[in-house]
């Protein structure tokens, strides 16, 4: 379900949560800009559901953690039945950050942490935050949680001994991101070249997304550490709140995590790191932009399609914010666009065709 972006009437946001104290809050801070029409609040999942069938909202901002049914066990009931856009509003917790992951997965289009306290300028930032991604979601393609989910899990197995990766295969996203790599990992093999993700998250959730992502591929995967040297059949997520990029220490491929001031409006930059691949990998790499809002990774994905890279982004039909790809292949970054379940398949015969031999090891000879 999509939102005109021709349309000129308010966008209009069912408000969930089983505080009343926090209800008021958001409505209060959506309300005041004339781009928003609260429709109605909820304070649990029940309420919700009423609401929805009653006030017909163009997205809902939903509490992660909730009495009689949570926000993760609403939404997989919510998306198959009636997809609507969902901005998860979550404090920053053990629990509360395991159920704002699980909704991602679950079709939500983004998070928004709670203010840590009740200061003023945090909580303006809280509702300013929000306000944008409710934004972003009015816009947000979710048509395809009407369709079933293919499975997370890739075939193969891990490799006994993981040598150091001759190629990269770096990976942008951001808006519906979280899905949209799951979905490619999940078809990349244990024995791909090492993988680099820039996924705009809040610092705090990208060691839990990467925890997540390793119970669930057959990939290793990690929250990426500085000075950790890239290995073949791992991918590293960018921590959060850090700028990331790949350099050549020793002959070898190795991540570079630093504070950072944001580039291209992001912190952790997909730009930031497409560049650095260009710089030190050049013909040994892919480049991969899926959905996002913005244009955060065009410029990079240019760079290293210039340096010799092979270079792909997600087509408009399966992103759910079509921003960032769009922008990549308006300045001729991409060599094809793709859909998401065949994305995958398109990085390892892009590999094959860097001169690997599909384990990250490229092939010698004349």
């Amino acid at each position: 379900m999509t939102r005109s972006g021709a349309q000129r009437r308010p966008i209009r946001v069912l408000v969930v949560d089983d505080s009343v104290v926090m209800r008021r809050l958001l409505a209060e801070g959506l309300a005041r800009e004339p781009t928003f029409e609260v429709v109605g609040t909820a304070g649990d999942a029940y309420e919700a559901r009423d609401m929805i069938v009653a006030r017909n909202p163009d997205v809902i901002t939903l509490d992660v953690e909730m009495p009689r049914m949570t926000g993760v066990e609403f939404l997989k009931r919510l998306m198959p039945q009636h997809p609507l856009p969902v901005v998860m509003v979550s404090a920053l917790t053990p629990a509360g950050g395991e159920l704002a992951l699980a909704s991602l997965a679950a079709g939500a289009v983004d998070v928004v942490l709670k203010a840590t306290s009740e200061k003023h300028e945090d909580l303006a930032r809280m509702l300013d935050e929000l306000r944008t991604k409710v934004r972003i979601a009015a816009s947000a393609n979710v048509s395809r949680w009407k369709r079933a989910m293919l499975p997370a899990h890739a075939t193969g197995s891990c490799p006994l001994v993981a040598r150091p990766t001759e190629q990269i295969i770096a990976i942008g996203a951001s808006t519906g991101g979280t899905d949209a790599t799951r979905r490619v990992l999940a078809r990349l093999p244990s024995t791909s070249p090492g993988i680099v993700v820039v996924q705009h998250m809040p610092a705090g959730f990208t060691a839990m997304y990467a925890d997540r992502l390793n119970q669930e591929l057959n990939l290793r995967v990690v929250e990426a550490r500085d000075g950790e040297v890239i290995m073949q059949g791992t991918a590293y997520i960018a921590p959060g709140e850090r700028q990331c990029a790949v350099v050549r220490s020793g002959g070898r491929f190795v991540v570079r995590t630093r504070p950072g001031p944001k580039v291209s409006g992001h912190c952790p930059s997909v730009d930031v790191m497409f560049a650095s691949v260009a710089a030190v990998a050049g013909r040994r790499a892919v480049g991969v932009l899926l959905t996002g809002m913005g244009r955060d990774g065009a410029d990079g994905l240019l760079e290293m399609r210039r340096a010799g890279a092979r270079t792909l982004v997600q087509n408009e039909a399966t992103c759910v914010v079509y921003g960032m790809p769009r922008e990549a292949w308006r300045q001729g970054a991409a060599e094809a666009q793709v859909g998401i379940d065949a994305m995958g398949e398109e990085i390892m015969a892009r590999v094959a065709a860097l001169g690997g031999d599909g384990s990250g090891r490229a092939r010698t000879g004349t």
